[in-house]
């Protein structure tokens, strides 16, 4: 069994066009079956301080109704359970302040959405087979 077996993501995203992209690149690339979706930031801390397993990463969205991203890393960076999990954050926005905000929050990196099709799939194709292939993570930081 490969390292992908035990991992999955959580995906944030409220823009139902940018989730669907999201998720057919997820699964025109074998990982769509670990992914679990909150499509808001309330969504996204109600999975995460759940007794719901935890995700190997977090990819995530920051302008979102609710509670934005910024305030999920900042709540997911407080709390021990979660303060090590990777989160990426996928954004359209290309505020150098946004960018800043989320490195000095602590994501642990910043890529921003693509708007041709193409582009954005080869993204979130790098971005899952990274994070859930090649990425190492502590043992008090790895899914059950």
């Amino acid at each position: 069994m490969g390292k992908t077996a035990h991992k999955a993501m959580l995906l944030v995203e409220d823009n139902p066009d940018d989730m669907e992209f999201a998720l057919l690149a997820l699964r025109e690339n074998g990982l769509a079956g670990k992914v679990m979706v909150a499509r808001d930031g309330q969504e996204a801390l109600d999975y995460l301080f759940s007794d719901n397993d935890r995700p190997g990463f977090v990819l995530l969205d920051l302008k979102m109704p609710r509670v934005d991203g910024f305030e999920v890393l900042r709540q997911m960076r407080a709390n021990e359970a979660t303060s090590c999990l990777p989160v990426v954050v996928l954004s359209s926005s290309n505020e150098e302040c946004d960018l800043e905000d989320c490195y000095k929050l602590g994501a642990n990196s910043y890529v921003q959405k693509s708007l041709d099709f193409s582009k954005f799939t080869e993204s979130i194709r790098q971005i899952g087979h990274y994070w859930l292939d090649l990425n190492e993570v502590p043992g008090s930081c790895r899914p059950a």
